[in-house]
């Protein structure tokens, strides 16, 4: 941890995995413009890390999965794109092994994503239509019965010491 000028800790979470609640998550303030991230008291947040049961799921094969998880405080919707293999966007800025490597990786992603089971995500928090989301990167199977009082925990104590402690160096 960096000290500043006031003796306060400078963190950056730029890029960091913050780990949420879903209540937390959907109260974060909306970006200004769409290259802007969202914040948390003023605080960038640019990915998160969350932990819940999957509530829903759509399917739109070779293109994306939607799915939300419910964590106890609120459903967070989620987003996997499946499109890799068929997006020009991807495969302009991503060499042809790059590309099969990110459709392998979601591809076993989307097989995780099953309504009811409890999952452990991360990925970007986007806007779609107004609202927050998740653009998923991985999706991890939880089987452990105490994973999810665990991330509740961590959350508090990580809101509590460390997110909510965070200030904006000049």
């Amino acid at each position: 941890m960096q000290q500043n000028n006031n003796k306060n800790p400078s963190i950056s979470l730029h890029n960091t995995h913050v780990k949420l609640l879903a209540f937390d998550l959907l109260t974060l303030t909306p970006p200004s413009s769409p290259d802007q991230p969202f914040t948390r008291k003023s605080i960038p947040i640019t990915r998160l890390e969350t932990l819940g049961t999957i509530t829903l799921r759509d399917h739109k094969p070779s293109k994306f999965l939607r799915f939300s998880i419910d964590d106890g405080t609120g459903c967070i919707p989620c987003i996997l794109w499946l499109n890799h293999l068929t997006s020009p966007h991807i495969a302009r800025r991503r060499s042809p092994q790059d590309v099969c490597l990110l459709a392998d990786a979601a591809a076993r992603s989307a097989e995780v994503v099953k309504v009811g089971a409890v999952a452990r995500v991360r990925g970007r928090v986007t806007v779609f239509k107004g609202s927050v989301q998740v653009t998923v990167t991985d999706v991890v199977g939880e089987r452990d019965p105490n994973a999810e009082v665990l991330h509740w925990v961590d959350c508090v104590n990580l809101a509590r010491n460390c997110y909510n402690l965070v200030t904006l160096s000049s």
